[in-house]
């Protein structure tokens, strides 16, 4: 029979650990087994097949259950271990001999001791859980502080970056250490963001400045100390916002440097002026830092007409003080547009602070065009009097015919110009304006008639005057050292003079027909009077209807000039110029830094006879209006000189000859475009070129000028008069948020309600046409043509021209 039997858990597991075993040699054995995947042992013991009972009597003893009858002695035990010692089974079975009992005594004390560790063994376990769990508690609590205070510091310097973003102004956020500046709209888009003071280290930080340099006008101050101090104000006009920034130079070798970016996706940059590369957004340009002044395209980055006014397409604009020796420089690789302050040998050789001051604001407001019109000179009509206001618009609906320029100087003379006007009466084209070079005197600066060239002049004007043409004379502020009048100039000190000279020493320049000649100080009381009394007298003597100042640019200045009054830059002297003959009246002027006051036309410089020089016509028009110049006199149709190679000095168009007849397409293309411009001007006649094709098609343009450009520059004049918008517009004033109307460079307005799309390139009759909304009439075929898409392959014959008149909205196909 067999017998089971479960022992306690703590006694199977004990003797398990110490691998204990005892064998029955004689009837059987005893296994204790532990099978490792059985968390609860059992031991089953097997007994002799014969019938004994399960206690067995020895001399009258009970014998224990582990022992057999037929043992005739202690069996050997294998060895236990017991608290890391070893006990053999020699010795185990000594204890044996000595008493049975006492070796189940043994077992039995070494099991309960076994049982005590193993009753201990859980809470050990606990505490090692326990230890763990602490540990781990402790490993969380440091991350957490750690992470407190991370968020503690991170929230201290956004309080401070949000302190010097948002406590001083509404829309902007500005911060010292790294001089990163962010301009947002109303609805909290970013217009401009830009890098102040980028000569300034980055290891360089700012501080409050004392009281002693503060402003009382609300302005923020700060300091890097010994390098520079800038000033931010804000300016709230209700419907636009502005934010002035100034900085002054601390040091000799600091020269404040200020940075906005060019990115694409903040719209484009335009204004400043045309420049070198003839480019339509300054965001396609690329040069370094060079002097903003007016000068030669062929030589120089700006052209004759420039203003420190530059505007965004999304609604920013710039604008710079005339005090700051302004240096700009576009990076289309950073895609960087940059001022810096800087005064150079030239330029800016007139230190109006002692050390360079950058001064501009940046005005913001929802709309590009109604920023345009806040930003540009307003209320040009103030002042005007009738006969200015039909001075203009006999500008504008009449030619201007400006006399060919003859091979020698000997060969203009009385004959000319009245053969001349007798080329016009035979077109059949309206009259105007006959504009005479500044070969009607000996030398420049005479402000007197040649006498041997033009004995009779006054009477040939009558003639003109009777035949309905208008007379203008060209004149200048150079006077050649040739003329009588350069003696008595010196002798009065009414000319500029060299630097440091105690105006002892007339300064000399060159330009045009005269190769040496002095400049007047237009500074000074006595030379504005003593110009001003010889041109009346003029007036007097021939009926001269007007003037045409050719002013030349800042470049044309004597290098080392000095005048009586301190000039900000060479882009003054025109500008003052300008402003004192007022009274005397002119139609024009060659450059210009500001509006001049109507009804003076600013003019376009000498365009090269080519397809280039065209192009450029059309980009200088509209670039001129975009910087607030709304009436614009284009140079003559076909161009005014030919030159074939790339110039690296200064020459004037004059020492070139005139130019060769022009191409007889390109003279198409050139009166095509000029039909839609502000003004004419012709140097070249169309009945030059032989065939009746010519004349019928100049013909056919006056028509178009009369009957369809005329109406539309007479209704846009007075808002250009009053708001500064110019005649002649890019498709963007017509549709701001129209990303087709930005990047469209050949394309124009006349005012809001004509669109032209010319020529450009030769042996071309067909191009891409794009209209913004609306409803369009086309003047070739007069379909009407739906807006706000392409018009792709349009076919333009080499007499026609494109162009579209704006329907009421409410016209329908």
């Amino acid at each position: 029979m067999k017998v089971q039997s479960r022992v306690q858990f703590q006694d199977i597991v004990d003797l398990y650990l110490y691998r204990t075993k005892v064998v029955d040699d004689i009837s059987g054995s005893v296994t204790i087994s532990v099978p490792p995947e059985i968390n609860v042992p059992r031991i089953q013991i097997q007994k002799p097949d014969d019938d004994s009972d399960d206690e067995l009597e020895i001399h009258g003893k009970r014998r224990d259950r582990f022992r057999t009858r037929r043992r005739a002695s202690i069996a050997p035990l294998p060895a236990l271990r017991l608290n890391d010692k070893e006990m053999l089974a020699s010795d185990f079975d000594a204890y044996s001999v000595a008493s049975n009992q006492a070796s189940i005594t043994s077992v039995n004390s070494l099991a309960s001791l076994l049982r005590e560790k193993m009753q201990a063994f859980p809470q050990m376990i606990r505490k090692k859980k326990r230890e763990t769990k602490d540990y781990k508690i402790k490993i969380f609590v440091i991350i957490m502080f750690f992470m407190i205070i991370f968020l503690i510091g991170f929230a201290y310097v956004g309080y401070h970056r949000k302190l010097l973003t948002y406590s001083y102004f509404e829309k902007i956020k500005f911060n010292g250490n790294d001089r990163i500046l962010r301009i947002l709209s109303r609805d909290e888009k970013e217009v401009i963001s830009g890098q102040l003071g980028k000569t300034i280290g980055m290891d360089n930080k700012p501080f409050h400045c004392l009281e002693d340099n503060r402003k009382q006008d609300g302005s923020v101050c700060m300091e890097w100390n010994g390098i520079a101090r800038l000033y931010m104000n804000f300016l709230d006009k209700d419907v636009f916002r502005c934010y002035t920034i100034k900085w002054q130079s601390l040091s000799a070798g600091n020269y404040p440097t200020d940075c906005y970016e060019l990115k694409r996706n903040n719209g484009l940059w335009f204004g400043g002026g045309i420049t070198k590369s003839r480019e339509w957004s300054l965001s396609n340009d690329n040069f370094d830092f060079t002097p903003f002044s007016s000068g030669d395209l062929k030589v120089h980055q700006f052209g004759n007409g420039v203003k420190r006014y530059f505007i965004n397409s999304i609604g920013v604009a710039i604008q710079i003080s005339e005090k700051t020796p302004l240096h700009l420089s576009i990076n289309t690789t950073t895609n960087e547009f940059c001022m810096r302050a800087q005064n150079d040998d030239f330029t800016f050789v007139n230190h109006l602070t002692e050390l360079p001051e950058l001064e501009y604001k940046i005005c913001t407001t929802d709309g590009m065009k109604s920023l345009h019109m806040l930003m540009t000179q307003k209320i040009l009509w103030d002042g005007l009097k009738v006969s200015d206001m039909q001075i203009i618009k006999s500008l504008m609906f009449e030619p201007v015919w400006r006399t060919p320029h003859s091979e020698t100087m000997e060969t203009f003379n009385e004959t000319t110009i009245y053969n001349y006007s007798e080329d016009l009466i035979a077109l059949g084209l309206p009259l105007g304006h006959i504009l005479i070079n500044e070969f009607w005197q000996e030398n420049v600066g005479d402000f007197t008639v040649d006498q041997k060239r033009f004995p009779n002049l006054f009477k040939t004007i009558d003639l003109l005057h009777r035949r309905g043409f208008k007379i203008v004379f060209t004149i200048q502020p150079f006077i050649s050292t040739d003329s009588e009048n350069f003696k008595e100039a010196v002798r009065k000190k009414l000319l500029i003079y060299e630097r440091h000279s105690e105006r002892s020493i007339p300064a000399l320049t060159r330009y045009k027909s005269s190769s040496s000649a002095g400049v007047l100080d237009i500074t000074n009381n006595a030379s504005v009077y003593w110009l001003k009394e010889k041109l009346e007298k003029l007036k007097a003597d021939y009926k001269v209807n007007s003037f045409y100042l050719d002013l030349g640019t800042g470049y044309n200045l004597p290098h080392y000039y000095q005048c009586r009054q301190t000039l900000d830059n060479p882009d003054m002297y025109a500008k003052l110029f300008t402003e004192s003959l007022e009274s005397v009246g002119f139609i024009g002027v060659s450059t210009a830094s500001s509006v001049p006051k109507p009804p003076a036309f600013l003019s376009t410089q000498p365009l090269n006879s080519s397809w280039d020089g065209l192009k450029e016509l059309m980009s200088t028009v509209m670039n001129y209006g975009v910087i607030g110049y709304p009436l614009i006199l284009p140079g003559a149709v076909g161009g005014d000189y030919w030159l074939n190679k790339t110039m690296t000095k200064m020459i004037s168009f004059y020492s070139l000859g005139q130019p060769p007849e022009p191409d007889e397409e390109l003279y198409i293309r050139w009166l095509q475009l000029m039909t839609f411009m502000p003004a004419m001007q012709f140097s070249y006649l169309p009945s030059y070129y032989k065939g009746d094709q010519m004349k019928k098609l100049a013909k056919d343009l006056a028509i178009i000028r009369q009957q369809t450009v005329n109406p539309v520059l007479d209704k846009t004049l007075s808002e250009s008069l009053n708001e500064g918008v110019p005649l002649i517009r890019p498709l963007w004033m017509l549709d701001p948020n129209d990303t087709s109307c930005l990047s469209i460079s050949d394309e124009f307005s006349v005012g809001e309600e004509l669109i032209v799309a010319p020529i450009l390139d030769p042996g071309v009759e067909e191009r891409e046409v794009y209209l913004p909304q609306g409803v369009w009439k086309d003047g070739i075929d007069s379909s009407l043509r739906k807006g706000s898409r392409w018009i792709h392959n349009y076919k333009v014959p080499r007499d026609k021209i494109a162009f579209f008149t704006k329907m009421p909205d409410k016209t329908r196909f």
